[in-house]
């Protein structure tokens, strides 16, 4: 990925170089960049990677994905603030995911708990499990596991190469 982000910049050099011009203009390197990410993603597939912009927008997505979380459990959570009568049952379950390395499963953690109602206790130390307090167990906990599954599978479109 690295390479392709250099060929793109050299790709907008170039084309500020044949546009000879007297003096240089950003905007000239800005449309030679939109024409190399224009090469390069017709060409990607030579590189044996993906296209170096595809984790940018899935980067992208992970944070949109985040923010619409966040408003929602605030949403519940203030919900139950709220009520007249606090009918929370509190608890304590066991999530177990396929994320690995050093990057993944702390940023999975860090965004749970980033999220309100919700809070990562203990990863076990193979790092394939969660045990997560809940504020509200019976009602919140499909809530929460759907939530995990989708930024399991956004952070594996950040992270991995697939």
């Amino acid at each position: 990925m690295p390479a392709q982000f250099l060929l793109n910049v050299s790709i907008a050099l170039l084309w500020m170089l044949f546009q000879d011009e007297d003096q240089l203009r950003f905007i000239t390197f800005v449309e030679g960049y939109i024409v190399g990410i224009a090469i390069l993603f017709l060409m990607h597939r030579f590189f044996g990677e993906r296209f170096y912009l595809s984790r940018f927008f899935a980067l992208l997505k992970l944070i949109l994905l985040f923010n619409l979380e966040l408003l929602s459990s605030s949403y519940h959570v203030l919900k139950q603030i709220l009520s007249p009568k606090i009918r929370i049952k509190p608890g304590i379950f066991k999530y177990e995911t396929d994320l690995v390395g050093e990057w993944e499963v702390p940023l999975l953690a860090l965004l749970l708990t980033l999220t309100p109602g919700s809070v990562v206790m203990e990863v076990v130390p193979e790092g394939n499990a969660f045990y997560i307090h809940a504020m509200d167990v019976e009602q919140s906990k499909d809530m929460l596991l759907r939530s995990l599954a989708k930024f399991e599978k956004a952070i594996k479109e950040v992270t991995r190469n697939d």
